[in-house]
């Protein structure tokens, strides 16, 4: 079993930056793809970013491509997301999970439904 813990949310300016971190526990994770999704109110579950197992590939929406970025640690067991330039739309709870399915495109990638755990969240709020 994984246990997914995120952290790195807060209250942030537009325009300003933010890490998030997600610390895995069990030892799946080094063979597991890890996504970051979001959820503003009102609204659906989001893909925002995912990245390989290997760490070689990475994947985004187009509404955050070019601002965030994933990586991850495989020694710490931890996936970050560095969030630049970000703007009042961004705001939402932001969520890690993980895979262990191997997946080939970008699709199969933002499918929430085909990651296996997740994390309690972390709120984003960016002000305007």
């Amino acid at each position: 079993q994984v246990q997914l813990v995120e952290s790195g949310g807060g209250l942030v300016q537009d325009g300003g930056s933010l890490r998030l971190s997600c610390a895995a526990s069990g030892r799946i994770f080094s063979s597991s793809a890890m996504g970051w999704f979001r959820q503003a109110p009102g609204k659906e579950r989001e893909f925002v970013a995912a990245i390989t197992w290997s760490g070689d590939i990475t994947y985004y929406s187009s509404s955050v491509k070019g601002r965030f970025t994933i990586s991850r640690d495989s020694a710490k067991n931890t996936v970050y997301l560095q969030m630049n330039s970000l703007k009042p739309e961004d705001t939402a709870v932001y969520y890690c999970a993980g895979k262990r399915i191997r997946c080939t495109d970008y699709g199969c990638y933002a499918r929430s439904d085909l990651y296996d755990y997740w994390g309690q969240g972390t709120q984003v709020t960016v002000s305007s």
